[in-house]
């Protein structure tokens, strides 16, 4: 019992090491993985090139490209969007200070707040405009940084993959070498087609979002059905986000009651398409983690590496599941984190 116990405690220690090396190691690992991911969905584009009989240099050039090319894309369209709104920045101004005279209204009638109170602890919370500017440039920085290392990060692996591939069937025992090869092969597969379905799903839902939106009269419907689908990369959470900013913006410019119910019932309809039939069909197959599982990998993401985390966790659980239903002592947490098979009785 003592042996057992003892067992458990290292277990625990060593769990509590993982995560906390996977906290204070974050601005390393972080853009490592996201580059290592990215680099799978490239795999076999980089295999075609080569076939072609591209230098492996180039191949890894030209995917190095590809992901510039989509990333400025995607900027260029939020900014010619974001830069219609501003159009009507003194419009969205006035309403936002004609609800908060009517906040401020509410608080003072009913919670005997007054106007100066409510605008002193306004001030007192609200950090100062250089502190503000401060946080600003530090996160512009932060992101510059991370996507100029996740860049990097992409080239490199593609170019020194087979290196790397060799590396691990190195330190394996002879007996075990096929078994790493069909671990590393499946990690890079699931990986890459949990992207791939990622992006379907994306191109679906700015599709149905599109539609929607146009139909319900929803001024920049375009703007707001590519920002829902974008924030899918955030799960459970993007699309909700996306459909809230929705509603804020539209009941500013004026919007009716019946309107911001249609944009609710929009939301719900896609949803419910996407839970019950564009999930399953695209991305399900490829990342085999039942609900419990997926929800608890997404918690401990965000608490270890933030939004980040959040965008990063159901892919390295899958991967990880890889690793515990290849290896044999831990193909007892592959079983728990998997889905559930059903049993014929």
């Amino acid at each position: 019992m003592t042996t057992t116990n003892s067992s458990i405690i290292k277990k625990l220690i060593l769990l509590f090491l993982v995560f906390a090396g996977l906290y204070y190691a974050q601005d390393f690992l972080m853009p490592l993985c996201i580059g290592a991911i990215l680099a799978t969905l490239f795999l076999p584009f980089c295999n075609w090139m080569e076939k072609k009989r591209a230098p492996r240099w180039l191949a890894s050039l030209v995917c190095l490209l590809i992901v510039l090319v989509a990333i400025a894309s995607l900027v260029a369209l939020l900014s010619w969007k974001i830069s219609e709104l501003t159009n009507d920045i003194v419009l969205l101004k006035q309403k936002a200070i004609e609800v908060t005279d009517r906040i401020q209204a509410y608080l003072l009638e009913h919670l005997g707040i007054s106007v100066e109170r409510q605008s002193q602890i306004l001030t007192d919370e609200q950090p100062s405009f250089s502190k503000l500017m401060q946080m600003m440039a530090g996160s512009l920085i932060f992101i510059f940084t991370n996507l100029i290392l996740v860049l990097v990060y992409v080239f490199f692996l593609l170019y020194y993959r087979s290196h790397i591939k060799k590396f691990f069937l190195k330190i394996s025992s002879p007996s075990q070498r096929s078994e790493m090869e069909q671990m590393l092969n499946s990690s890079a597969h699931v990986s890459q087609q949990y992207l791939l379905g990622l992006s379907k799903m994306i191109v679906c839902l700015w599709i149905m979002y599109g539609i929607g939106f146009s139909i319900i009269g929803v001024k920049s419907a375009i703007f707001f059905a590519v920002l829902c689908g974008i924030l899918e990369i955030i799960p459970f959470i993007g699309n909700i986000t996306g459909t809230l900013l929705t509603l804020v913006v539209t009941a500013l410019h004026g919007a009716s009651l019946p309107m911001l119910v249609a944009i609710v019932i929009t939301y719900g309809i896609v949803q419910f398409i996407q839970g019950w039939f564009l999930e399953p069909l695209i991305v399900g197959p490829q990342v085999k983690i039942n609900p419990l599982f997926t929800i608890i990998a997404l918690v401990i993401g965000e608490l270890v590496w933030g939004v980040p985390g959040i965008i990063l966790a159901i892919p390295l659980t899958a991967i990880f599941k890889i690793l515990c239903d290849h290896i044999e002592p831990l193909k007892p947490y592959g079983f728990l984190i998997g889905q559930i098979k059903k049993e014929l009785t």
